[in-house]
């Protein structure tokens, strides 16, 4: 391993982790609620942390593909841990534990939260709360990459944050790592101006506006009240952030294309034809469920069921209503969303629509083989492009290795925990899946306060494990990894 180059992009990620705590501490200053020392001194030790690193090992350029997959599994562990501090100074969140689940759930765009009364907590750190989210959404290296030096292996770094699915997504924008990170944190800035502005439109307060669009876009979750967008009780709110729930899930490289002007490339994209089909469908049925049992109006079970199937299924984990006590026909659906997560190569976790498409098609192709065309040779294809052999079985092997960590970290959440079944599973689909609320005790009227410290870490894990696709979190358990 390289590991100047390692310490130089730590202080590199350090030093983005301090500056972005400017806006927090102006949010301070306007509101006045005892906060802003706390997060003036967090920021500047950080800083003090970063600033060293970043000078001394400034001339140090080379990154392995090894060196990109450890910066990914513990750069956000470190980056989390730092950004714990301004609560643990402030006394919001005394604990380090609490803080740093807290934290691991922003950057990860999780959204699970240990706090019990969001809004007693002072404006400054609640706006940095909700800007974890902002900065997590496209992916802390992909910021970080754009104040590396060229020619540093960015892409290394982007590539260790990587799943299948974005490496069957993925398109050359530019010639050069930097300016395609560029282009992209463009467009995802580009998108939270407008909910921004749709959402002051409606009337919500530009702190609120900023706060919700941060964990819109980013598909995360936070927000500053208890009963999260419910609180507005507004279907325009609703709507707005039902749109961007859905943009945040597409894939970026779609938005890239059709800016460039290319339509066509919507138009032949696999996997949104299957996101806007699979939408449609889940929405269109816990509407009608919610309907059929009157538990709402036609309109109401619409805004409503819509809502919540695309705030789960683009693992956002915003709520509206306590989906809890609607008709349990209602809530299988919910579950199986949670299951699906949207679109590789967007801001969002979860398995990924392409994982689902490439499986069904293998599938599709397997049986007509074996009972129908046994001497045909039939590929898999994916915007009308023949996939390759290693992907399918990439794509085979995460699906399985999701699965096994749902059921092995359900097992160890009730065994350390002592929960019933229902929250032991649903805490670990909720935190590997990043929606944050799910069903039981951890649903979506309640939080993870209640959860020992070791099923904290352990949901922080596997939070960590769902931001970065599995893989890269998995393998620094490898013995061969740390071999030279």
């Amino acid at each position: 391993m390289h590991l100047f180059s390692i310490l130089h992009v730590f202080g590199t990620l350090f030093m983005v982790t301090g500056i972005s705590m400017l806006l927090p501490l102006v949010c301070s200053l306007i509101y006045r609620e005892g906060d802003f020392l706390a997060l003036l001194v967090s920021a500047a030790l950080i800083l003090l942390l970063g600033l060293p690193l970043w000078w001394l090992f400034r001339k140090h350029l080379d990154l392995s593909i090894k060196d990109g997959i450890f910066i990914a599994a513990f750069g956000w562990v470190v980056v989390s841990a730092l950004s714990a501090i301004p609560f643990m100074i402030h006394g919001s969140i005394p604990s380090f534990t609490d803080a740093f689940f807290e934290m691991m759930s922003g950057y990860t765009t999780t959204g699970a939260t240990i706090l019990t009364d969001i809004e007693v907590v002072p404006h400054g750190l609640l706006f940095w709360r909700s800007q974890t989210h902002l900065l997590g959404g496209m992916g802390f290296l992909t910021l970080t990459v754009i104040f590396l030096p060229h020619g540093m292996g960015g892409l290394r770094l982007f590539r260790a944050e990587s799943s299948p699915g974005q490496v069957l997504t993925k398109e050359k924008f530019h010639a050069r790592n930097r300016d395609t990170m560029v282009r992209l944190w463009i467009i995802y800035m580009v998108l939270n101006l407008a909910e921004i502005l749709l959402l002051c439109f409606g009337g919500m307060p530009l702190f609120d506006s900023l706060c919700n669009a941060f964990g819109t876009v980013s598909t995360s979750g936070y927000s500053p009240y208890n009963a999260s967008i419910g609180h507005y009780n507004s279907a325009y709110f609703d709507w707005v952030i039902i749109l961007f729930m859905f943009l945040g899930g597409m894939t970026f490289v779609l938005f890239y294309q059709i800016v460039r002007g290319d339509w066509r490339a919507l138009a032949i994209n696999t996997e949104f034809r299957w996101y806007a089909g699979l939408m449609l469908f889940f929405c269109g049925m816990v509407s009608w469920i919610l309907w059929k049992e009157n538990t709402y109006g036609l309109m109401d079970a619409i805004r409503y069921g819509t809502f919540q199937v695309t705030s789960l299924l683009t693992t956002t984990g915003f709520t509206t209503a306590d989906y809890e006590q609607w008709p349990q026909a209602s809530q299988m659906f919910l579950y199986a969303v949670c299951f699906i997560g949207a679109c590789a190569g967007s801001t969002t976790s979860g398995i990924k629509i392409v994982h689902y498409v490439v499986l069904c098609k293998f599938m599709s192709a397997a049986i007509k083989k074996i009972f129908f065309q046994p001497m045909s040779v039939i590929s898999v294809r994916l915007n009308q492009r023949p996939v390759d052999d290693t992907i399918i079985h990439l794509s085979i092997c995460y699906f399985i290795v999701n699965i096994f960590m749902v059921l092995a970290g359900g097992c160890v959440m009730a065994l350390t925990d002592n929960m019933d079944y229902t929250t032991a599973m649903s805490s670990v689909i909720a935190a590997l899946m990043n929606i944050g609320p799910g069903f039981g005790a951890v649903g979506p009227s309640e939080n993870y306060a209640f959860i020992s410290d070791t099923g904290k870490w352990f949901l922080s894990y596997n939070m960590l494990v769902g931001r970065l696709e599995m893989f890269s979190a998995l393998v620094i358990f490898y013995p061969s990894f740390w071999k030279r």
